[in-house]
Formats: structure tokens, sequence, C-alpha cells
């Protein structure tokens, strides 16, 4: 895999795919975005059918920007597992429309440029790691909670990728065997409890059937199916008590299965990234003290949690980082079996 050089003048398109929606933006090699679009992305329908939706928002950043031709690549950020090495979707949970499918080779043909593929939260932790929060450590735990919770692991200055090159599915760690079944099919991954879906399902329970009274219902103009998290948190930020309690539930739920990082991994700094991760930033103390309160390691108290530098735009920083690749060990990383 060639990378490229991070300069400045080193221009690379970086592409997010969500269970939701598809986000673009032209970056350079310092990790400045400029052109970023966002459009929905198509997860029900056929790999093609995906596959243009994601073609849609790289075209709007073209057309945005009208030197095409002085960009060298593309970098891509996908929900996992996948295949880093090979550019093979494996199967995603929030990206039903590809299985086995290689979206690597699907976009280079089409675009006739490099293209490098990743976890969205790999790519994330390497932009972080390069450009961000993270920037100076060499042990670091990076997380992102929007339709699903994602992890990129650092550690000592190269992310780890594991036997099969899918290593870093923190999201999919259950912290309650008796839990709801997560659409990976596990019992009580923290992705079932405290992504952003999950936030607006536990709403959604409190208040089914009308009698809590609750200002996330206003919020979502009076259709319980149209609570989110962030109806959750307007409601909070406006002092309602069951939004109140929801975020009291899911800072737990997030220290807990924090503690378990802690203990697991011992990195110097915890990133929190992602759409939906803004929402407990002013958490962010309290869910370490809890987390530390059940930690085994007695210094947990030292590490540094944060918010990430691209809060929203981590994965088009993310995508883009991918292509100059200086934290990554892909050339060793195995081939996963698919």
């Amino acid at each position: 895999m060639t990378h490229l050089p991070a300069e400045e003048n080193t221009l690379v398109i970086g592409v997010d795919i969500g269970g939701t929606k598809v986000a673009a933006g032209l970056v350079d090699g310092k990790g400045g975005i400029q052109n970023s679009v966002k459009m929905p992305m198509v997860v029900s329908g056929t790999a093609e059918e995906g596959l243009a939706a994601v073609e849609a928002a790289i075209d709007a950043v073209l057309q945005a920007y009208k030197g095409k031709s002085t960009i060298r690549a593309i970098g891509v950020c996908a929900a996992g597992p996948l295949d880093a090495r090979t550019g093979f979707i494996i199967n995603p949970p929030n990206l039903p429309c590809w299985r086995d499918y290689h979206l690597t080779r699907a976009i280079s043909e089409h675009y006739g440029i490099p293209t490098h593929v990743d976890n969205d939260a790999n790519g994330a932790a390497i932009a972080e790691a390069e450009w961000g929060a993270g920037r100076g450590y060499r042990n670091i735990f990076y997380t992102t909670i929007g339709t699903g919770i994602g992890t990129g692991i650092i550690i000592d200055a190269r992310l780890l990728y594991g036997r099969t090159g899918i290593a870093g599915e923190g999201g999919h760690v259950s912290i309650d065997r008796h839990g709801p079944i997560c659409s990976c099919g596990k019992p009580g991954c923290i992705e079932i409890f405290a992504s952003g879906p999950a936030i607006a399902r536990r709403a959604q329970e409190k208040l089914a059937g009308g009698k809590v009274k609750s200002k996330i219902l206003e919020f979502a103009g009076g259709d319980l199916s149209a609570v989110r998290a962030e109806t959750v948190n307007q409601a909070y930020q406006d002092g309602d008590a069951v939004a109140a309690e929801l975020m009291e539930e899911t800072v737990d739920y997030l220290s807990l299965w924090l503690s378990n990082m802690i203990d697991l991994l011992d990195p110097d700094v915890a990133i929190f990234g992602g759409g939906v991760s803004a929402m407990f930033y002013p958490f962010l103390d309290e869910m370490l003290r809890r987390a530390a309160d059940v930690c085994v390691n007695t210094r947990a108290h030292e590490l540094l949690v944060l918010p990430a530098r691209y809060g929203e735009e981590a994965g088009i920083a993310g995508a883009a980082s991918l292509c100059f690749g200086t934290l990554t060990s892909l050339e060793q990383a195995p081939l996963a079996r698919v």
C-alpha cells in the first residue's frame, strides 16, 4: 500500500459511511477539511444502491472543487467488521446492503484513483492521533458514538488490527449477558444500551402508554416514533426529569464499559467522538470518576478523557488519514477469513 506525504497541498477525499448518512469532504495533509457534504445512505437496498449513495456524496465534493485532477486518493471509513487489507466489507450490522462486498475495488475502478478503506473508528483514531486530541500520545483508546458504537485502538503508536485484521470491535463488548440482543447477535453489548438508536429506544419504552409526561415527546412533535437521541438531549437541556434519568443511565453504562477498556488496555488517553458523543461531553470527568472507582487499575484516575477534535467530522478526517497512513500497519496485517 502506497501512502501520500502528509503535506498541506496534498489533497484527498475522505468519505464517512454510516448507518443513516454518507459524509464526504476534501482534506489536506494537515487534517484541514473543506467542501464537506452529507447525503442519505441507502442501507436496506442492493449493494449497487449503497454504492450509488456513496458515489453521489463523492461527486458532490468533486463538483464543489474545480481542481479535480489534483486529488490524489480517496479514503473511506465504514462500519465494521471489514478487512482493511483487501477492502472487503464483511458483515456490518449497520450496513446490511453489503456482505462480502469489495468496496475498495468498486470505488477505485469508478474514479480511477487509489482508494483505501478501513473501519470508521480506526480511521478516526488515526486522525485524532495525527491531527487531533491524541497528538503526542502513544496509547490511545478512541470511541465513536452514533448510529452504532465503534472503537479504534492505538498501542505503542500503531493501530491494532489483531490476527484477522478486524480487532477493536469495542462496541460489541457485552456489559450484561442478560441484556437486549444487539444487532450483532450478542446480548447486552454497549451499543444496544448507549448508541443513538439505543437511547431513543429506551426513551420510547419509558414514554410508551402515555402515563409518563416528558418534554421529550413535545420536542418529537408528539410522535413517539420520532424520538431520537437528539430529542432526549434537547429535553435534558430544557430541564426535563425523564431526559435527565436517561442521560444518567447512559453515563452509567458508558462508565462501566470504560472501566473495562481501561483495565484491558491501560491507555494514555480516551477520546470520545461521533455525533452522539457530544451529548456527553459535559459528563466526561464524571464518567472517568465512576470508571476509576471500579477499575482494578489503581491509577485509572490519571487517564485523560477528551472530546475528539473533529466531532461529527471525525469520519471524514479519519477516512482521509488512511491515505497518509503513518500509524497503520496494514502491510503486516493478516488477511481476514471471509
